[in-house]
């Protein structure tokens, strides 16, 4: 359908035809727009990049907004060069980096021909052949599917070719994009120049600079070496001032020369070694090293110092030189080993003195950083000669001032010998008096305390007899006093603190008697004192009273507060004393009457008290007797199980009796044995005979091997390890298996010494032996050997089983140790149990385990050693 319009208006048909042409021309312009815009952008970029790898990349960018240019390259030629240069190479198949080609290689190629013919490539799969033929060229590499090539022309010289190439059949090009490559390549040939020129113009600048700066480096070198020079003229100056010195000391001389050197190279080691030809040694007078802050004088060796001493000049040695002097064998191998483990320079100058080397001084460094040059080896060559010089001037004026101070000490020494001589002589006159006092006091005076001594004593309770003989009316009194639980101070806190005791009680009955009396220590814990011309007895008594009072305060040592106390025993001097001997005798058995009544108090002597120790003498003399005929009443008795009515072990034990005062009770009989000092002896009796027990069941049969014969050991076997260790080696003689053998320990009598006896008993229960604990709680700190000790059985005192029928608590205390024995590995033992009810009430308790007439009687030993059976057991159930 048409239409018709006005004068001067187009048709429809008209319009329609003009708008793909009107389409065409936009695009024309939008093209020649970007394409301006891309010429835009190289101009900026040639104006701002200053590096022509980074103008490549960024061209090859701006092309490929307006074509496929994924594989691109440039290349650069210059007639008569031997390379053709890629500054620029991107290529899918080949992920190498082309950066030169030689150009005989390259000329035959596709780039080749732009470069020599100037002209400009457009090839495709369809049209390679025959212009390959036409142009005279061939393929380097692969052969893509579509080529443009342009040159790169400066004037109209071609300098270089600019490549697209394309190996996809879907990527191909057309007429406008050769014509885009060629309008680009003047550009980029412009851009090319600029920014060559702005690279040459840089380039100058910084020889320029390089220049100014090597300059300005030589005028500092010459700086420096004249400040070295002023510093060399400033250091030998001050060696020459020390050296000219003639106070101070060597060590102070040598450290200065290191200060100086310091300040002149690179010095943080130094020393100096100087030989000694009397040894054929060095001797180090000066030795200053971050790794070694001493070094002793050694023998001539192949060390650096050594090699210096042989070649007789400076040295700079490194690890370079330690690598030749090793092939020549000039150094040991300790020194080569130290100098390649440190990375050592080390530079030594010879010291000469009157043309002779008298030793070396040398520096060096553990860094490989700090090496040492020939500057500082002719450095420390140029002024060595200068401190040996200064060296050898200081050790003649130290030397002669040394010789005038032996001349001006040797006149004072003869000046004062005369002096010191009359001085000494009075001195050993005044020390023979002192000494003589001295004597004399040591004599009559206790060490310890410095109270008089048993003979001071003695001497003036002589005359104190005598005084009473001639003069009736007057009265002396002596006191004999004994100290209570000193043993046992001595023994837990040390000797130390016993002496400091002793001293401490002396002070204070030192206060408690008058100035013209005196007071004395006989030895030990024993104190004596003689009262001198009081009016009556209650004077005595009173003196007495205060004593015990005073020693009954609480005595107080590194912070402990401990208890003591005394016992006295006072005797008169009447008219028929003969002797100081009988009235200390006399007192004595007064304290010890004293004692037996319960410490604390006094007692007067009076004669049944003489007859007294006479029988007690007598006693002990009987009970030697008795044990050295081994005339005992010796026994046994069965412990037994009730449950199963086998016996555990027999106790073995002695029993006293006196030709006159019949049976001696058990208390007796120990207090003789602790008396006469025999506690020991009556042990290893009992351990004879229950050895001969046991060896005769032996003989009886092997069934019967496991029967065990248990004694009473007293803690004066544990008080030292060499009795310990006698009775294990008794054991091992009598060829008795230590576990036959049942060790009974008092329980009061551990409580006197219990922290010294854990180590005795432990060692006896690693032995082998069997342990008991007896008469468990009869002492103060019962529940602490169940802890403590290993004891495989506790004997439950008999006082306890005694009255179980009628005490609740003692039945409940039975109960409750049974309830604990498990838990501490031991079994509990009634002892003592003499009749049924006793037995029923420990039953019902859950005792299983006891002794007692009602259980078994004892048996004789003698009869136990003539049967030709064990004894026979009663049935009890």
């Amino acid at each position: 359908m048409t239409e018709d319009f006005d004068t001067g208006q187009l048709t429809v048909e008209e319009l329609r035809e003009i708008v793909p042409q009107l389409q065409q021309l936009t695009e024309k312009y939008k093209r020649s727009e970007h394409i301006q815009r891309a010429l835009f952008d190289i101009s900026e970029l040639a104006g701002s990049i200053s590096e022509l790898s980074r103008l490549y990349a960024a061209v090859h960018e701006i092309i490929g907004q307006f074509m496929n240019a994924q594989n691109f390259f440039v290349a650069l030629y210059e007639k008569d060069d031997e390379f053709v240069e890629f500054p620029y190479f991107v290529d899918q198949f080949d992920e190498n980096v082309i950066k030169q080609i030689p150009a005989k290689d390259l000329l035959g190629g596709i780039a080749g021909y732009i470069l020599k013919s100037g002209q400009h490539l457009v090839l495709s799969e369809e049209n390679f052949e025959s212009e390959s033929k036409k142009r005279n060229f061939k393929a380097i590499g692969k052969t893509p599917v579509d080529l443009i090539g342009v040159p790169l022309k400066r004037g109209n010289k071609v300098i270089g070719a600019m490549v697209v190439q394309s190996y996809d059949k879907a990527v191909r090009y057309v007429e406008d994009e050769l014509d885009l490559l060629l309008f680009v390549s003047q550009h980029i040939v412009n851009a090319l120049d600029r920014v060559k020129s702005r690279e040459l113009t840089e380039q100058t600048i910084r020889e320029r600079t390089k220049q100014l700066r090597e300059i300005n480096d030589e005028l500092q070198d010459e700086i420096l070496e004249r400040q070295k020079v002023e510093s060399l003229q400033k250091a030998l100056f001050e060696i020459s001032e020390i050296a000219a010195s003639v106070e101070g000391e060597m060590a102070d001389f040598y450290a200065s020369l290191h200060d100086i050197l310091a300040r002149l190279l690179s010095a943080p080691n130094c020393y100096v070694a100087i030989i000694n030809e009397k040894n054929n040694s060095l001797e180090f007078p000066y030795y200053s090293d971050e790794l070694n802050d001493f070094v002793k004088s050694r023998p001539l060796s192949n060390g650096l110092t050594e090699f210096v001493l042989r070649s007789g000049r400076a040295e700079l040695i490194d690890a370079d030189r330690v690598n030749d002097l090793t092939v020549k064998e000039q150094l040991d191998q300790t020194t080569i080993s130290s100098m390649i483990k440190h990375n050592n320079s080390w530079i030594g100058s010879p010291l000469y003195v009157d043309g002779v080397i008298s030793g070396v001084i040398a520096v060096q460094t553990y860094s490989k950083d700090a090496k040492y040059t020939i500057k500082d080896l002719e450095l420390l060559k140029f002024v060595s000669h200068h401190i040996a010089v200064a060296i050898e001037r200081k050790q003649s004026a130290e030397a002669i001032q040394k010789y005038n101070l032996q001349l001006s000490r040797k006149v004072r020494e003869r000046t004062d010998e005369l002096h010191q001589t009359n001085l000494y002589l009075k001195k050993q006159i005044e020390e023979r008096k002192e000494i003589e006092l001295k004597l004399i006091h040591e004599a009559h005076h206790d060490a310890l305390t410095d109270l008089p001594n048993r003979a001071m004593f003695n001497s003036r309770l002589e005359l104190a007899v005598a005084n009473k003989n001639r003069y009736p009316e007057h009265q002396f009194a002596v006191l004999f006093i004994d100290l209570d639980r000193f043993k046992q101070i001595n023994d837990s806190l040390g000797h130390h603190t016993g002496d400091q005791f002793l001293i401490e009680v002396s002070k204070r009955i030192s206060k408690c008697i008058r100035a013209h009396d005196l007071l004395a220590r006989l030895g030990g814990d024993e104190f004596v004192i003689l009262l001198d011309s009081f009016d009556d007895f209650s004077d005595v008594e009173e003196v007495a009273n205060r004593i015990i009072q005073t020693l009954a305060i609480p005595f107080t040592f590194d912070n402990k507060e401990m208890f003591s106390g005394a016992s006295i025993g006072i005797a008169n001097i009447e008219q028929g004393y003969e002797s100081a001997d009988e009235l200390i005798r006399d007192a004595d058995a007064a304290m010890y009457q004293a004692k037996a009544l319960g410490r604390g108090r006094f007692v007067l002597f009076d004669t049944s008290m003489r007859q007294k120790l006479l029988e007690e003498l007598e006693l002990e003399n009987e009970f030697r007797k008795t044990l050295n005929e081994e005339n005992f009443d010796s026994q046994i008795q069965a412990i037994v199980n009730f449950q199963t009515d086998a016996v555990i072990y027999y106790e073995f034990f002695v029993r006293w009796i006196h030709s006159t005062m019949g049976k001696i009770k058990r208390e007796k009989f120990w207090k003789v044995a602790q008396s006469s000092g025999l506690t020991v002896e009556i042990d290893n009796f009992m351990l004879d005979q229950a050895v001969k027990i046991l060896q005769h069941w032996k003989k009886l049969g092997d069934n019967e091997s496991s029967r065990k014969i248990a004694i009473n050991l007293s803690i004066n076997h544990l008080s030292q390890s060499r009795l310990v260790n006698q009775i294990i080696d008794r054991i091992k003689a009598a060829n008795i298996n230590p576990s036959n053998l049942v060790f009974e320990f008092d329980e009061n009598e551990l409580n006197l010494r219990s922290q010294f006896m854990l180590p005795a008993i432990k060692k006896l229960k690693r032995s082998g032996v069997i342990l008991v604990l007896d008469n468990f709680g009869s002492g103060l700190a019962s529940l602490s050997y169940l802890y403590s000790y290993p004891f495989d059985y506790v004997k439950i005192d008999n006082k306890f089983v005694k009255s179980v029928t009628r005490s609740k608590r003692n039945y409940n205390l039975i109960r409750s140790v049974l309830a604990i024995s498990s838990q501490l590995s031991f079994k509990l033992i009634a002892e003592g149990i003499e009749n049924k009810e006793q037995y029923n009430k420990l039953v019902g308790a859950g005792c299983i385990l006891g002794q007692g007439h009602f259980i078994e009687s004892p048996i004789n030993m003698t009869t136990v050693l003539e049967q030709n059976s064990f004894p026979a057991r009663k049935n009890i159930s």
